[in-house]
């Protein structure tokens, strides 16, 4: 059965947490439920959180479902035999209106080992930041786990802990075992591993109405976390309608494509591309069709659909597996 080749747009999976707030839906028009939602998956094949296709022939279909039946037209020949039906990357936009946990991800070999899973390599792309707003990542210098856990019990771990002051269009690329937290006042688009793993070690002392704090997994962060220092922070060049590369790594590449009118691309197909708008509008062209799309939009492009056409006035951040 032959596939229909034309961009996926996937019904947005809103998430309420306890940092969250309004800014998805106030900056990037999403539909938001709760006054506190901290997070938008706009592509997922997590267990029970799968996307489901908001547009087209296949409106209504599961991503699963979608690999189950156009596996090797969605992933490329290479990718479908790597990871089946399984979609590998997860793709966010997080809006954090208090400070995160700090806490670390686990790399693919403890992850499979305590929890089946991939493990959680992610890179973020500063949306918007308030002024003065900051991230944590990583340490101030060499640490160990004794000196970590004192600071820890005496609640000043983040004397040595890095922070970092950002800015709109900072990008930093987190290795597994970074310990990190973004700060209050950003709003971020994160691309990741296919992993919901997350070892939480400090939450601020923060507790719910009823007096209860979120669970802390200090144990097993101690052999996941890198206590290494980290430059995680990774410049990129701004050159228009081209792909400047941001991040390459083994999981994604990530590119910075600032799109001035027409931009014509030709895929190998060895791999699935997914665009994420971060400011302005572009049409999407294939053929002789034609597919409108605006700030706060992620398309996925299965990798079958080789040539198209962008055009419009647009800041997109393009991801695919190399």
């Amino acid at each position: 059965m032959k596939m229909e080749l034309y961009p996926l747009v996937f019904e947005p999976i809103m998430k309420e947490r306890i940092w969250g707030g309004t800014k998805l839906g106030g900056v990037l028009g999403k539909k938001i439920p709760f006054e506190t939602t901290g997070e938008s998956w706009e592509l997922s094949c997590v267990e029970g959180d799968v996307s489901i296709v908001k547009n087209g022939t296949y409106a209504g279909k599961t991503l699963t479902n979608l690999l189950e039946n156009y596996n090797e037209a969605i992933l490329g020949k290479k990718l479908s035999a790597q990871f089946g039906i399984q979609f590998p990357l997860l793709f966010k936009f997080l809006d954090a209106r208090e400070d995160l946990s700090i806490q670390v991800h686990p790399n693919d070999e403890l992850a499979q080992k305590r929890h089946s899973s991939f493990g959680k390599t992610e890179m973020w792309y500063v949306m918007q930041a308030d002024e003065g707003a900051r991230i944590i990542v990583g340490f101030k210098h060499k640490s160990a786990p004794e000196e970590y856990l004192k600071h820890l019990n005496n609640k000043n771990l983040t004397e040595i802990l890095n922070e970092v002051e950002v800015k709109a269009g900072d990008v930093f690329f987190l290795e597994t075992g970074t310990i990190h937290a973004i700060g209050a006042g950003i709003m971020i688009a994160e691309i990741q591993q296919t992993s919901d793993i997350t070892y939480r070690v400090y939450d601020w002392d923060r507790t719910d109405a009823n007096g209860k704090g979120r669970e802390l997994h200090v144990e097993q962060a101690l052999d996941a976390m890198n206590y290494n220092i980290t430059n995680a922070k990774r410049e990129y060049t701004n050159i228009a309608n081209t792909a400047n590369v941001m991040v390459d790594c083994p999981y994604f590449t990530t590119s910075y494509v600032p799109l001035i009118g027409i931009m014509e691309e030709e895929k190998d197909g060895s791999s699935f591309t997914v665009y994420i708008c971060t400011e302005g509008s572009f049409t999407f062209k294939s053929g002789v069709k034609s597919y409108d799309f605006k700030k706060g939009d992620t398309i996925l492009i299965p990798a079958a659909l080789q040539r198209y056409k962008l055009e419009g006035n647009a800041t997109l951040l393009e991801i695919y597996i190399s």
